[in-house]
């Protein structure tokens, strides 16, 4: 089944923005539905077994099943070719183990929400920032917290959520409905509000952030209207709006990481110093470089998986279809 080409003017509706099963193809509703309950019966047996067994289990599952099928070695591999390409066969075998055992773990923790909260309870939270972070919130001035697909990003998350109360964040919606509004439903039971990517979502968070809250944003991903930037000394297209935003409501803006720790359950909450309010791009430059620099230092744990380093559009040989 094909679907129509948009009237001029008006863009095409993508996936992520489709929320009724019905307004899916039914080959592709069907599609979702098998998907969702496949995934969504591994994760209720999972959620059975206990939190020490049950984590180390999912990361098992995804590294040594879920990742050659789902096509994630052969993109760690295609990333690590490009910004380590001396890096030895061997090695990347073991980076694409370790990078999905990461995932695997970090996707049966979000679905733990109170028990990963409360194991979250004694890690430490600490780093340059953390006073600056603590004197905003003191202060009821904005603050907005950046990292990365790293670690576990909720467990930042969480844990400023319980030092200080609600954390917005904004969320892309996932292609599949079903296994959306449970996945939807776990991360806000580690902290809320959550506002779904796209214009409405956007001014929600804005007016949030305005009234001196915090908000979380994850800027690691390709962003084709952003700006040209460096990342592993890549070009790397990158979204600005993060600093964009501290710079117009006056808010600080922290990079922030949840940094697993050797045991594989536990969290270290590192807070870097504030950005100084220079220029989007530059700030964002910089964020980059943060995050580059701390996949430097854990680089098992940053999710490789992402199609992080894309040409431009404008670059790009154009296609028939998708």
């Amino acid at each position: 089944m094909t679907r129509s080409a948009p009237p001029p003017g008006k863009r095409p509706v993508v996936a992520s923005e489709i929320t009724d099963p019905a307004d899916l193809p039914a080959r592709e509703r069907l599609g979702h539905y098998v998907v969702n309950i496949a995934l969504g019966g591994l994760i209720g047996l999972g959620l059975a077994l206990p939190y020490e067994r049950r984590v180390p289990l999912f990361g098992w599952l995804v590294s040594r099943l879920v990742a050659p099928l789902a096509g994630y070695n052969r993109r760690i591999r295609d990333n690590l070719a490009l910004v380590s390409p001396e890096m030895s066969a061997a090695e990347v075998r073991r980076m694409q183990r370790a990078v999905t055992d990461n995932v695997g773990r970090t996707l049966i923790e979000i679905y733990s929400g109170p028990e990963f909260k409360a194991r979250l309870s004694d890690a430490p939270i600490e780093g340059p920032g953390l006073e600056a972070l603590d004197a905003a919130c003191a202060a009821g001035r904005p603050v907005v917290l950046v990292s990365g697909h790293f670690g576990n990003y909720e467990a930042f998350h969480a844990k400023v959520a319980a030092r200080h109360g609600e954390v917005g964040a904004i969320y892309r919606p996932l292609n599949n409905i079903y296994f959306n509004r449970h996945y939807v439903a776990a991360m806000e039971s580690i902290a809320k509000p959550l506002f779904p990517r796209g214009r409405r979502g956007m001014a929600q968070m804005v007016r949030f952030l305005r009234a001196g809250n915090i908000v979380a944003m994850l800027s690691d991903q390709h962003f084709d209207s952003g700006a040209p930037l460096r990342f592993f000394d890549q070009p790397a297209m990158t979204a600005t709006s993060a600093a964009e935003m501290a710079l117009k409501y006056k808010a600080e803006i922290l990079p922030i990481y949840g940094i697993r720790q050797p045991d594989g359950l536990s969290f270290r909450i590192v807070v870097e110093a504030p950005l100084p309010h220079t220029s989007a791009e530059e700030m964002s430059q910089r964020l980059n470089d943060s995050l580059e620099s701390m996949t430097r230092a854990h680089p098992e744990q940053w999710f490789w998986v992402h199609r992080r380093w894309k040409r431009r559009r404008s670059q790009q040989p154009a296609q028939a279809g998708r």
